[in-house]
């Protein structure tokens, strides 16, 4: 291979590293393009904010994108009202609404934002700290980020590092990214800036 044909390939090379390492907004804010609402909780677009609401049947609700993300690193804001009990979902599937996969927590003050829930399986894998309970902002945005890469997970509340947790489990499994309400009403939260890398 000739000098500028070398020169070449490694741009080439560069350039694909660079695309891979963008982030995609995996929300709009326009509408719910790519994703798939599961049970008759509310999901809706209101002033480029997606909100997800307790419905009539007080019921968990699901909001799933299309496409599955195996390994990657996803970041979000959310803003926490009424109950606020909710989460994020990683590499999950669901037969009418139930889940099955990990939930990272998005919930009140003290009731572990940040920590691995298995869903309808071996229940809490890890909570954060007593003392990284207050990263969580009460009545204001929160940044969140999820890393997942192989068998490794990674939460980050606010810039802080909520836990981190290797699994073997976890890197068997296969699957979407999921928005939670939980069960028993008057939950209402907000989201905004949802994009992610895939790794």
């Amino acid at each position: 291979m000739n000098r500028k044909a070398n020169i070449t390939l490694v741009l080439f090379c560069l350039l694909a590293a660079g695309a891979s390492a963008q982030f995609n907004k995996i929300f709009n804010g326009r509408d719910l393009t790519g994703w798939t609402i599961h049970g008759t909780e509310k999901w809706y677009v209101k002033d480029g904010e997606l909100v997800c609401e307790s419905g009539p049947d007080k019921k968990y609700g699901y909001l799933s994108t299309t496409k599955s993300y195996q390994d990657f690193d996803l970041r979000l804001k959310f803003f926490q009202e009424a109950d606020g009990n909710s989460g994020v979902f990683f590499r999950s599937s669901i037969e009418g609404v139930k889940i099955s996969g990990w939930q990272v927590e998005v919930a009140p003050l003290n009731h572990h934002s940040g920590g691995i829930y298995e869903s309808y399986g071996r229940g809490w894998l890890i909570q954060p700290k007593p003392e990284d309970e207050a990263k969580l902002k009460v009545g204001e945005w929160n940044d969140m980020r999820i890393l997942v890469r192989g068998d490794e997970v990674t939460t980050y509340l606010n810039g802080h590092e909520m836990v981190h947790i290797k699994d073997a489990k976890i890197g068997q499994g296969r699957g979407f990214i999921a928005l939670q309400i939980h069960d028993g009403g008057g939950i209402r939260v907000r989201w905004k800036k949802l994009r992610v890398r895939e790794l």
